[in-house]
Formats: structure tokens, sequence, C-alpha cells
């Protein structure tokens, strides 16, 4: 259960200002409605829409949405994805509040000039918090914290992936949440988006760190072609209903010098056989090519990737490479009879953490279904995986993993 108590005064303050100001903007609409009723009805100020409760301002120049999420799991016989020895050991059952977010959004001044804001109450930690610039579809500009825009496993949100959870290269390929800047935008105008770009300098020391380790910073670039003019929305699962095959193409490239091998939600950290690091131990290198495609309840997404990461205190170079594969087909698509709510997906990934030797190997075969009682919105989802692990030629295997989770977004 999650305490209060945990969550920051300020997020407990803003929770109650917004309740007071919904409750006063109610009667105060009531009022006018009473006392004008000759005049035209005025759009509502304070409503539940597609992003939650939202509150505008009656000249449109202030709106703020307020989003909660809920993921709640349970697992057998572990719900991580094991990656030495002693986690194949691992057998208990699990059950437990994955996540539970706030999101608040909108804009101030102009429709152009954005913020979002995403907190995570049960480990109480600021995942995001940034201001977008986006009066130009080809020029924009982002500054704050934020998930990279690196890989697309990575980019969609946990509350909108057609799995349980991410594969097992999210650990040793995600550049995850950073402090920094991006100029990003679209070619092609409003109208036909083919050819996407982030171009972005980082701090690249993780979230939650507002200083470098010393003058290096992380620089990335994403180039994403919409082959056919129209992009795909970074969200799991062929629930837009697409009658039009819609397809990207995008590679991406990373380039950083820090004291971390790996980053995750908590920061920067080290891969297994990577000691500790001093400032500029470790330059990392990465690239990855990925592709996608939606059409008529048929999704899929793709990933290829490559990292080198380069010891320059013990003067040692190690390539580490991944691959995904994932596709989800709604049936009622080829048997009408079949419910609509209902999707199946499967998954396989295999992770090479030293490609010069091969011997350490891990492969991930996740099969699994999805009921959608309101989109992403409200869902149940039932997994079946599969991760075999390779250490030292020694053949393990965990057998079966089973997770149910229910997500739900309000």
């Amino acid at each position: 259960m999650i305490s209060f108590i945990r969550i920051p005064l300020y997020i407990k303050s803003t929770v109650q200002i917004i309740s007071f100001l919904s409750v006063f903007s109610i009667f105060e609409a009531q009022g006018q409605s009473d006392s004008l009723s000759s005049k035209p009805k005025q759009k509502k100020l304070v409503f539940y829409g597609d992003d939650g409760f939202e509150f505008n301002s009656a000249d449109k120049r202030y709106r703020m949405y307020l989003h909660w999420r809920g993921q709640f799991r349970i697992a057998y016989p572990t719900d991580i994805n094991p990656i030495t020895l002693d986690d194949f050991q691992e057998e208990h059952l699990e059950m437990k509040i994955r996540r539970a977010r706030m999101k608040v959004g909108g804009h101030f001044n102009y429709s152009w000039l954005n913020y979002y804001l995403e907190y995570e109450l049960f480990n109480s930690a600021l995942l995001d918090f940034r201001i977008m610039i986006e009066k130009y579809h080809f020029l924009k500009l982002k500054i704050g914290q934020w998930k990279v825009h690196y890989n697309r496993e990575r980019i969609i949100s946990s509350g909108k992936q057609q799995t349980v959870e991410r594969s097992i290269l999210t650990r040793p390929f995600t550049v995850d949440r950073q402090m920094g800047m991006s100029v990003y935008g679209n070619f092609a105008g409003p109208e036909k988006d083919r050819l996407n770009y982030w171009v972005s300098a980082f701090m690249g020391t993780g979230r939650g760190e507002a200083e470098n380790d010393d003058a290096n910073l992380m620089y990335m670039m994403r180039l994403q072609w919409n082959v056919l003019g129209e992009p795909i929305q970074f969200s799991g699962s062929d629930l837009e209903n697409h009658e039009e095959f819609s397809l990207l193409i995008a590679i991406a490239g990373v380039t950083n010098r820090s004291p971390y091998t790996r980053f995750s939600q908590d920061g920067g950290g080290e891969l297994e056989g990577y000691e500790v690091g001093l400032p500029s131990q470790y330059r990392v290198n990465q690239f990855m090519i990925e592709t996608a495609f939606k059409y008529k309840g048929l999704s899929w997404q793709q990933e290829f990737h490559w990292k080198q990461i380069d010891d320059k205190i013990n003067l040692v170079t190690n390539n580490l490479s991944g691959n995904l594969i994932q596709a989800g087909y709604f049936p009622a698509y080829a048997i009408p009879k079949l419910p609509k709510k209902l999707e199946i997906y499967a998954r396989q990934a295999f992770y090479i953490p030293n490609t010069a030797s091969k011997i350490n190997k891990q492969t991930e075969f996740s099969f699994g279904a999805n009921w959608f009682f309101n989109e992403h919105k409200n869902k149940l989802t039932a997994e079946i995986a599969f991760i075999n692990a390779n250490f030292d030629n020694q053949e393990v295997n965990d057998g079966t993993r089973y997770r149910l989770q229910w997500d739900v977004s309000f």
C-alpha cells in the first residue's frame, strides 16, 4: 500500500490546490449558468477528457491536465529478468504495485509553449520535468529531464506497452532519463510527416543528476523515416485500426564518457563484470536500428543494438549486441466472432554481453494476450516467458515465468 507520508509536501499541496480549483470552478460555472441563462453556453473550463482531468483558462492561454496511473502485477517464480546464476534460483510469488504515477502537463501563455511533469509516487522520484517550445514543425526545443528519445521500446510509456514489461535488451542498452536539451522536428510539413529528427545533448550522468563528472557531455541523434508519410504513434498494439499500411525505419546513435556503463530509472550504474567507475573512466558508443509497422490489427517492432565500452583506465574494450522482434495481432480481424478487445502477441530477443567470445548469451521468448477494457487506459495482460542464459558454457534455464498485470489510467 502506498503511504502518502512518503509523497513530498509540494505534491500534496498541488493536489489540494487542484481539488480546490476544481470545486471552485464548478460552482462558479454553475453560478454563471444560473444568472446568465439567456447567453449561449460557454465551453467548460474544467472537465474530464482524453488526458485526464483538464483545467483551462477562459482565454485558452493556459491549460493543465492531471493524469493518474497504476500498474498492479502478480509474478511467479520471479518478476525480474535473470542476469546472474543466483537470479535463476529465485522462486517465490510476487504481488506488487509495479508503478504508481502522477502526470501533469499542458501549455502556458501560448498553445505551443508546453510543459510536462511525471512523478513516481511509490518510490518518491521525479521522473520527468520538461518545457517544450513547439511553434514550428521543423524546429522544436525541449529542455529539462526526460526519457531520451533513443529506441522505440524504451520511448513507449510503460502504460502503453504491448507486453507486461520491456525485454532483456533494456538493461544493457537503454540510455533512460537524462538532464539536458534537444532540438527536434520534421522536414516535410504538418501534412506529411516523412522524416523526423532528434539531436540532443545531456549531462550523461542519469536521472536526477544536474552535474557532469567531467567536461564531456552525452550526445544523441535519432533519424526516423516514415516511409509512407504517416508516423506511427509511440504505443504498442494497433488500437488505431490502421486501414493503410504504416511503416517506419529509424537509426540512432549515442556517445558518452562517464563513470557508468548502463543507465536505468534509478540513474547511472554498472553492467555485470564492470567495477564502479571513476570520472571519465568509460567511453560508451552505441548504435541502434529499428523498424515498426501497423496494419489492420497487426503490429510489428524490431530493434538491433550494438554497444562498445572502452575502459580508459584498464585499457579494455568490449562490444555488446542484441536484437528484438515483437509482433501482436487482434484475431477478430481474421475471425469476426472472436472478441474485438482481445490481442495476442509474441516476442523474441537475444543479448550477447561480449561479441568476441560469445560464451555468455541470454535469450527470451515471451507469449501473451491483452484484454482492452478501454484501450491502454484500462487493460489486463497475461504473459508466459522463457529465459535462457549461458554463463561460462554452463546452460541455465529458469523454466517458465508467469505474469498477470492490470494497468489502469484515469
